[in-house]
């Protein structure tokens, strides 16, 4: 028999850190910034509520397993998944709220659009100080 501290999965201090191999990048750069585009919409509409239009904590909670293959989910993953991209706070994520998240989930993408971002700083400063 288990005792009391155990349980049939592990705790957050126990666990080791997942090993994430991020393959944002290769599909941005295999499919272009419209092909990545469209399959995100496809993903988002296989985890939304039909009904609603919208990722909702039932339809996240139901797809997770069935279309993820993520059934070890507790209440509170799904709850934090659905916080963590839901910038309006009405606790649903709509399809501009999970493309979003997606690219912010990619170290790797968000890394280069941090490198666009300073360079075109740099040249809009450098420009300015050419014409004065």
């Amino acid at each position: 028999m288990a005792s009391p501290k155990s349980s049939t999965r592990p705790s957050q201090q126990d666990q080791e850190p997942t090993k994430f191999h991020d393959f944002f990048p290769t599909m941005a750069g295999k499919l272009g910034g419209e092909g990545l585009i469209e399959e995100l919409c496809k993903g988002f509409e296989l985890l939304m509520d039909k009904d609603k239009g919208v990722i909702t904590f039932e339809s996240l909670r139901r797809n997770a397993s069935t279309v993820l293959g993520l059934g070890d989910l507790t209440d509170e993953d799904v709850r934090c998944m659905i916080n963590e991209g839901d910038f309006d706070r009405d606790g649903a994520l709509n399809q501009m709220e999970f493309c979003v998240l997606m690219f912010r989930l990619s170290p790797e993408l968000m890394e280069a659009s941090r490198c666009v971002v300073t360079e075109v700083i740099e040249e809009e400063f450098s420009d300015c100080s050419h014409r004065q």
